[in-house]
């Protein structure tokens, strides 16, 4: 039996992250991964998703060529190598992932580990063989999977999950996307910019509805404009097979009333995760599991000593970033690093990477009035900023939310061309405590998007100078 520091189960972007800096602490750390290094993220989450969406973006950019004087022959795609190139850059990354735990001596067992008793790992290999290990402290970092609704089943062939988006077998011409959240909106992003028509169907009564209300009617005014049709407030009732695709019956959340039939070649589920808590040997141990999560405390400790819970089995946000940065935390409290500090999700930025970008951090204006706080509010267009008109991308908003008795910023809500990028700037001031002094007396570079960050302070204080 093999004796270390730490033990870490799974190999997403809490799981490495966390082995590695154990590493760097001086711990001993072994990562169990059954199935893929990088986790759900970097294989078929994430990072293609990523390379689907700058595929779309540039086939998007070529429809409309003449606006920047240019000209070419009509533009085309091909699947099998848009798709080909998602995986290559997945692969390329779990090849990365797995070169670091090596760099950093972290030792990789292969297989699907679970508690196997107080300080111990039992890992089961796909060829039979059992590895026992022993450790002082166990990491659970097991993710989550795709949350599936009564009657809409995946069956992998019409009823994708996000495995079967992200590598279709064909190209749908009508795609019906069941989730407005940042996972449905991007595909439904990506298939409508390649041509198909897409309908999303929401439960609440906006899209992307973990966003600020007046962010969300703007995507919604964007989608729609772009032929996406949205329907909010509404369910899907039932489904039914006709000539190779599926009809859906669309009923209203209130009160149960058919309001529409969809007809689509496939259907994406995207209405949330759950964690991935099963077979783990957590009976006979103090961890409880709730919702489908399993409880932690600010330090990701469960209640079961010298185990402890990362990343999106562990609870939302359900955020890659916020993962890698709880594993952090995790290993500097296990080690009795100096000065580590709980995790506070309303610094993390979310982001979807849809056409229009949409990124926010902190809390919405709704959120921080409910809260108690007095706040002001600032906005800046697009149409305002000459380095958004001169890249052909004059449509978008950049709003911020502030204390009005100490200045503080409490939110940043953004939809608009590289607004994933420029969430940065206020996450780094919402982790420096920063009031609308610091972010005014910043000199923002000209001609940038990220001058109308600093509009959009000004704005909140009456002193907006390009609006």
């Amino acid at each position: 039996m093999s004796t270390v520091d730490v033990v870490v189960i799974g190999g997403g972007p809490g799981g490495y992250v966390a082995a590695i800096r154990a590493r760097q602490l001086g711990l001993t750390a072994t990562l169990v991964e059954r199935a893929h290094l990088g986790g759900i993220c970097l294989n078929w989450g994430c990072i293609p998703t990523k390379a689907l969406l700058r595929t779309a973006e540039l086939f998007d950019t070529l429809k409309h060529l003449d606006a920047y004087g240019l000209s070419a022959g009509p533009p085309a795609f091909d699947l099998a190598k848009v798709i080909g190139r998602s995986r290559k850059v997945a692969g390329q990354l779990a090849g990365g992932v797995r070169h670091l735990l090596k760099k950093n001596g972290v030792t990789v067992v292969e297989g699907h580990g679970r508690l196997a008793g107080p300080g111990a790992i039992a890992v089961a290999a796909s060829d039979g063989t059992t590895t026992d290990l022993k450790a002082g402290h166990i990491v659970l970092a097991t993710g989550a999977r795709a949350r599936t609704l009564p009657g809409l089943d995946p069956d992998r062939h019409l009823i994708w999950t996000y495995r079967e988006a992200l590598n279709p077998d064909t190209m749908p011409r009508a795609l019906l996307v069941v989730g407005s959240g940042a996972i449905g909106i991007e595909f439904a992003s990506f298939y409508r910019s390649l041509g198909a028509e897409v309908t999303v169907v929401e439960m609440q009564d906006r899209i992307l509805p973990v966003e600020d209300p007046e962010i969300s009617g703007l995507a919604r005014t964007a989608f729609e404009k772009r032929g996406i049709k949205i329907l909010t407030g509404a369910v899907v009732k039932g489904i039914d097979q006709r000539d190779g695709g599926l009809v859906a019956t669309i009923t209203a959340a209130a009160d149960g009333k058919q309001f529409a039939e969809v007809a689509a070649d496939r259907m994406i589920v995207a209405v949330g995760i759950v964690g991935n808590v099963e077979e783990l040997g957590l009976e006979g141990t103090r961890v409880r599991v709730e919702r489908g999560h399993i409880v932690t405390d600010r330090w990701s400790a469960t209640d079961e000593p010298g185990v402890y819970a990362i990343g999106d089995v562990a609870g939302p946000p359900w955020l890659a970033h916020k993962a890698s940065h709880e594993g952090v935390i995790c290993i500097e409290k296990i080690a009795g690093a100096a000065d580590p500090h709980p995790l506070d999700t309303t610094r993390i930025p979310g982001c979807t990477y849809a056409t229009p970008q949409v990124a926010s951090v902190g809390l919405t204006e709704s959120a921080a009035t409910a809260a108690g706080h007095k706040v002001r509010v600032g906005r800046f267009p697009y149409r305002g900023n000459g380095k958004a008109i001169a890249l052909g991308e004059p449509e978008g908003l950049i709003k911020t939310v502030f204390d009005a008795d100490t200045g503080e910023l409490l939110g940043a809500h953004m939809i608009g061309a590289e607004v994933t990028e420029l969430i940065q700037g206020y996450a780094i001031a919402r982790t420096l405590e920063s009031t609308e002094a610091e972010l005014m007396h910043t000199v923002f570079p000209h001609p940038t998007l990220s001058e109308m960050m600093h509009e959009s302070t000004l704005d909140a204080f009456d002193r907006a100078i390009h609006f």
